[in-house]
């Protein structure tokens, strides 16, 4: 493969629609109608994927409280630091009340005042998944009266179905991704080690416009589904398993692809297709209504009739086969045994089963793809062979 240059790459996010307002505000409706709809009089949101999804404030987490509480009236209160109210106020699409705390004071009881003040004086109030338990515990403290629990309900019937306007922002990232891998696979040569790989991704990345990180595993290191400590030089003949993650607008893509430095043997070529057909078979058993386990059976079938595993047995495949995917890396529903929701329209995930033996190799293809009215479609395509990564 030709060597790519840094300077060749150019960014691809400039025509890029980030969500909009009117999304965000539908977002917060659609919740409130699930508040009402499972009992909750309140939703809390600590910074974070859940925070920003609904309101669009992306901030730090600190010991300090920046919060929003979603009342199931309407209301939009926010929580935050006195001396930090004039940035937070710059930060705000979706208008609301603002309430402050000093250094000295508790904002529990902001929080408290503020629901008290909506008349909420008993009843249940839905806790974001990501809220940190130092605030769960102090909000429940000051309010004692209420109820906290878990707020999934509310929150993943709105995150796991994405719109048109999000899957655009993922396909960006997807194909982004690609690049990264293309021009990361131009640099391989004999003596690399991994950092100066993972050095090259993260210059592609900023060169292509947003952020991301690409690692590698070489040789043997490549059955660990996540790496090992042990950390070689690249030499002819090993396997390269490349992972990475990138995000544009808070929106991750999710990509892996094996390849040999070299000719690859034909051990390494029988695996590889065996992984290939178990990816397709993922792929082709993920249609609409289908239960989100029959996706992880028809991939685990492919390798399992092959001789390996069975089930989570390794040489074979050591973990599920895919998994949700949006503002978070890993989101509802994982493709995996016992998952019996169905797929529909909007939903995204990962389609990467692998195949994983220890002491030679490992082999893992992932390709992202989301659910269409009429079935799944591919952020990116599949490799077409070892030795041609991408399409």
């Amino acid at each position: 493969m030709k060597t790519k240059q840094l300077s060749d790459l150019k960014p691809m996010t400039g025509d890029i629609k980030p969500i909009s307002v009117d999304e965000r505000r539908g977002r917060l409706d659609k919740a409130r109608r699930l508040m009402r709809e499972n009992g909750y009089q309140a939703m809390f949101l600590d910074v974070g994927s859940g925070l920003r999804y609904f309101t669009g404030i992306d901030h730090w987490p600190s010991e300090r409280m920046i919060a929003t509480i979603v009342m199931a009236d309407g209301g939009l209160t926010y929580i935050c630091p006195a001396f930090e109210e004039m940035r937070f106020r710059e930060m705000l699409l979706i208008e609301g009340e603002v309430r402050v705390w000093e250094e000295h004071e508790s904002p529990y009881e902001r929080v408290a005042q503020a629901l008290a003040d909506h008349g909420i004086r008993s009843g249940r109030i839905g806790m974001e998944e990501g809220v940190r338990y130092f605030l769960f515990d102090g909000v429940r403290q000051a309010a004692p009266h209420l109820e906290f629990t878990s707020a999934d309900a509310i929150t993943i019937p709105c995150r796991a179905h994405k719109s048109s306007a999000e899957i655009a922002i993922m396909q960006r990232a997807n194909e982004i991704t690609a690049e990264v891998f293309k021009y990361c696979i131009s640099h391989l040569h004999e003596g690399m080690m991994p950092d100066e790989f993972v050095a090259n991704g993260a210059a592609a990345y900023k060169a292509l416009g947003i952020s991301g990180g690409i690692g590698p595993q070489f040789g043997k290191v490549s059955a660990f589904p996540h790496g090992s400590s042990e950390i070689e030089p690249l030499k002819e003949g090993d396997i390269v398993l490349m992972d990475s993650v990138g995000r544009l607008e808070g929106y991750c893509s999710d990509m892996t692809r094996t390849i040999v430095f070299g000719k690859p043997n034909q051990r390494q070529r029988d695996i590889w297709d065996l992984e290939k057909r178990a990816q397709a078979a993922a792929f082709a058993a993920a249609q609409i209504g289908v239960p989100c386990e029959a996706v992880d059976a028809a991939a685990r079938k492919v390798i399992t009739e092959a001789g390996l595993g069975p089930d989570y047995k390794v040489p074979g495949l050591p973990h599920r086969t895919g998994h949700g995917i949006g503002l978070d890396v890993h989101e509802w529903h994982n493709l995996v045994r016992g998952n019996k929701t169905p797929l529909a329209p909007g939903m995204c995930f990962t389609n990467e089963p692998m195949i994983a033996i220890y002491g030679e190799f490992g082999v893992r293809l992932e390709d992202c793809f989301y659910m269409t009215d009429t079935g799944p479609r591919f952020f990116t395509q599949p490799s077409p062979s070892i030795e041609q990564p991408f399409a």
